[in-house]
């Protein structure tokens, strides 16, 4: 039903900024903080995954109805309900550590790193979208794989230890939402719809275009 869907894409998105935000002001470092995400993201989607299939992400929902796998009615019902988990997750981390904590860290808020430009993020966006698009379709969707939630975890991982520093490795709009909503700072705040929907345009194309290809077995040696 597709309340209780809604229901569990707010609650995935709720733990994904709660646990993200608070790993960063905790000081969790680079490695930490990409695993306070990734693992979010894996334990929410394989507990919640048959209920909504465990996006949590406006960018994922939109690649899946990109590759037809999800209908576009759908998608438009849940992203709003993943902004709200979004919102309420980074106003928790304000009410658990309070103001000071969070502004002090930035609120949490991914943003171009020391020395970026914003063609540089916006670019290290799209491409880190799109991996994760297309783990999740080549993974959760083509090859339904019961390890797809904490493959498309560790996928996170890896992007946030390769694009933190210079990103912010949001990957997803609903990430950005939640500490711009508390801080009330939206500066860079398009960066991190536009670059992640074109990073799952083009990660939905790449797992399309290559569904239903195989590798060619090789032959044995002959003596």
């Amino acid at each position: 039903m597709l309340p209780q869907k809604l229901l569990a894409e707010a609650i995935g998105t709720f733990a994904l900024i709660f646990a993200g935000v608070l790993a960063i002001t905790n000081d969790a470092g680079l490695l930490g903080v990409a695993f306070a995400h990734g693992l979010a993201i894996a334990v929410m989607a394989m507990a919640l995954g048959t209920v909504s299939g465990g996006q949590f992400n406006p960018a994922v929902s939109i690649g899946l109805s990109l590759t037809k796998n999800q209908d576009w009615r759908t998608t438009a019902a849940f992203i709003p309900a993943q902004l709200v988990g979004a919102a309420l997750g980074a106003f928790a981390a304000l009410a658990t550590v309070g103001d000071a904590k969070l502004k002090a860290v930035g609120y949490g808020m991914p943003n171009p790193g020391a020395g970026i430009s914003t063609g540089g993020a916006f670019l290290m966006e799209v491409i880190l979208t799109a991996f994760l698009v297309l783990v999740v379709v080549k993974v959760a969707i083509h090859q339904r794989s019961v390890l797809g939630g904490l493959i498309v975890g560790l996928t996170i991982v890896v992007d946030i230890l390769a694009g933190g520093p210079i990103s912010g490795a949001a990957m997803n709009p609903a990430r950005s939402f939640g500490p711009a909503l508390v801080s009330g700072d939206w500066a860079n705040h398009w960066i991190y719809w536009l670059a992640p929907l074109l990073g799952a345009a083009l990660g939905a194309f790449i797992a399309e275009y290559t569904e239903g290809l195989r590798p060619k077995t090789v032959p044995p040696l002959k003596n």
